[in-house]
């Protein structure tokens, strides 16, 4: 099953204070299993580190002090 990655954005956006890399992932495989699969609307079968280089590379993810989220506005409505 995968899992598409607003799906993430949205669990994002349940912690406001914002994550690290690895707290991201660690929340990710705690949400979603550390074998999940995910993807999105131009890419498929990422692992959860793929997806948090796919986002940020994307300009997903904004600055919250020394760490990010992301904004409601940065996910896609579709």
């Amino acid at each position: 099953m995968s899992i598409h990655g607003h799906e993430v954005m949205h669990m994002m956006l349940e912690n406001p204070a914002g994550f690290t890399r690895e707290t991201l992932q660690v929340a990710i495989n705690a949400r979603f299993g550390a074998d999940a699969r995910f993807h999105t609307c131009s890419a498929e079968n990422m692992t959860a580190s793929q997806l948090i280089d796919f986002l940020e590379a994307r300009g997903k993810f904004s600055s919250v002090g020394e760490k990010f989220n992301t904004n409601p506005d940065r996910i896609c409505k579709h």
